[in-house]
């Protein structure tokens, strides 16, 4: 079968692609002399555009023990690409997922609104799905449980699929039956011959963090039982451009889906996106729900056709609408860049607040240092007592910013920042003040 060819057909409002998309796309590196570009991991069309060039920055999540500052650091380009044949937004894979994923640094559970975003999902589903003891549902990327306790605990057979074995283990103690595997064709096979197709498939934020986009989705359809459902949250194209989200660029996000990019990749490997939902999670998501096309009957919501109209809208399938995104970033960098440099000359102290991976990627990218940010905390105590990566600023627990009483919280992870500002209410006693950085500078 041949790759999806530049002109597409548009079902139920989704354009579709035709043909083969091919494998994984590999870094562009010199070979005897000539440029070997980069292609499309869902199509294999070359990739000519980019959508913004980051620089070079190391892994979001590795972060630097204290007997390791005097090594060296790895860095990894962060160039980002759009595939004007059927509009993927994509980094190429640099560093494979066994690098990044093996032992991971973040855990969901230490955050209080995700942990409500989760259970509030598992009430709906269990009671929108009727899902009971003879039900079986499966996370993919199921972290340390956070959402899958929510099934377990009302007795609905539940199945977390991690690669991350430090992070799995979390979710084991919790009562989580989880398998440390990365997810594609063939664990799917095994899964499926095994009697565990999912009545309920979940995938949270995990469809950016897939080099091989179309094993992976094609495992998804073999692991979603005949008349199930899969849902799978996403980060939003759109938003990310509307409210200038550079930050949420990083290693382990190979791949960033406007809802037509998304049901396109669906479409080829016989599942239908039949509806989707804005969510306000991290900075702007999208939950699609997914059936086989058997099953979707070709039926869509009036909730679908109007976010794809809103996407045409916006120019998601115009190369000026991407083009245009890496002038506003650079203007992002230069106003965080003259607070600082201006707060350090008037004698003001700067601290952070998080160790997100979004919060490297913006420290990294504007250059900022210790000398500029004095040190940054987190809840997560895999976190504390270690460096960022690149810019070597130290995270403690966050009991130090009572301690230091600083005169501005810069808050990394700003999709967090009500809660933030909520657990940091008494800041504002001493006079402090918070920072913002995204979408545009903002100081209350």
């Amino acid at each position: 079968m041949n790759k999806p060819a530049a002109d597409a057909s548009v079902t139920n409002g989704v354009t579709v692609a035709s043909g083969q998309p091919a494998p994984e796309n590999q870094p562009e590196e010199v070979l005897r002399g000539e440029m070997v570009r980069h292609r499309c991991r869902f199509c294999d069309a070359p990739l000519d555009q980019t959508f913004v060039d980051l620089g070079v920055s190391p892994l979001c999540e590795s972060f630097v023990a204290p007997d390791q500052l005097h090594l060296p650091e790895t860095f990894y380009p962060l160039h980002v690409y759009v595939c004007r044949q059927c509009w993927l937004v994509q980094l190429p894979a640099h560093v494979s997922p066994e690098t990044i994923f093996r032992e991971y640094a973040y855990f969901s559970s230490y955050s209080d609104s995700w942990l409500d975003h989760a259970r509030r999902y598992a009430e709906r589903m269990t009671g929108q799905l009727n899902l009971t003891a003879c039900s079986q549902v499966v996370e993919v990327a199921s972290n340390d449980g956070y959402l899958l306790r929510n099934f377990v605990s009302r007795g609905i057979p539940a199945l977390g699929i991690e690669p991350a074995a430090n992070v799995a283990r979390v979710a084991r103690q919790r009562g989580v039956p989880t398998r440390v595997a990365f997810f594609g064709r063939e664990l799917a096979r095994e899964l499926a011959d095994g009697g565990a197709r999912a009545d309920l498939l979940i995938g949270n934020n995990v469809l950016a963090h897939v080099p091989d986009l179309n094993d992976f989705v094609a495992g998804i359809q073999i692991l979603l039982a005949p008349g199930g459902l899969l849902t799978m949250e996403f980060p939003h194209l759109q938003r990310m451009i509307e409210r200038n989200q550079f930050d949420t660029i990083y290693h382990e996000h190979y791949s960033y889906f406007s809802l037509h990019a998304a049901a396109r990749v669906f479409s080829w490997h016989g599942l239908q996106v039949v509806d989707a939902e804005p969510l306000e999670t991290h900075g702007g998501s999208l939950r699609v729900y997914v059936r086989h096309g058997e099953s979707a009957d070709g039926a869509t919501t009036d909730r679908l056709r109007q976010l794809l109209d809103q996407e045409q809208a916006a120019g998601l399938d115009r190369a000026a609408t991407y083009s245009a995104f890496a002038r506003r970033v650079a203007g992002v960098k230069c106003r965080l860049l003259e607070f600082l440099i201006e707060a350090r000359q008037r004698g003001r102290r700067v601290v952070g607040y998080g160790a997100p991976g979004k919060g490297n990627t913006l420290l990294n990218y504007c250059g900022i240092g210790p000398e500029l940010l004095e040190f940054t905390v987190d809840r997560n105590p895999c976190k504390q007592g270690k460096f960022l990566p690149g810019t070597r600023i130290p995270v403690f627990a966050p009991r130090r910013i009572d301690e230091v009483r600083p005169d501005y919280v810069l808050i990394l992870p700003w999709n967090l920042r009500d809660e933030i500002e909520a657990q940091l209410a008494h800041v504002r006693q001493w006079g402090g003040k918070f920072v913002i950085p995204i979408p545009r500078l903002h100081v209350e």
